[in-house]
């Protein structure tokens, strides 16, 4: 059964970071994109960064140069290093892992991020 958990989530101020982590149980990353998507108040919910089996990165354009997703080399965690964060980025942050032929798409609970001074 796959499980996504994050954590990290909490209050930062503008210009400062935090880092995400998705711990992940029975995901075979070779058969899943995983990702980082976000939900603001009042907002649908979007995609902040993907990464790929072979090291492949998509990214926003909102946080491109701000935002690093990567995941442990053993173990099964995902990151998403976030940098000079701004209010903007205010969002509960989800863990997801889609699957890259079929089969059922995989979300954690979320983690919220609050930048504010």
């Amino acid at each position: 059964q796959i499980q996504l958990v994050e954590s990290g989530g909490g209050l930062a101020q503008p210009g400062n970071s935090l880092r995400l982590s998705c711990a992940t149980t029975g995901v075979t990353f070779s058969w899943y994109v995983m990702g980082w998507y976000r939900q603001a108040p009042e907002k649908q919910r979007e995609l902040v960064a993907t990464l790929e089996f072979d090291g492949t990165t998509n990214y926003a354009d909102a946080v491109k140069g701000r935002f690093t997703i990567s995941r442990a080399i053993t173990g099964g965690t995902l990151y998403l290093q976030m940098n000079n964060l701004k209010p903007e980025d205010t969002a509960v942050y989800y863990c997801n892992a889609q699957p890259k032929s079929w089969g059922a798409n995989y979300w954690g609970q979320g983690t919220r991020v609050t930048v504010s001074s």
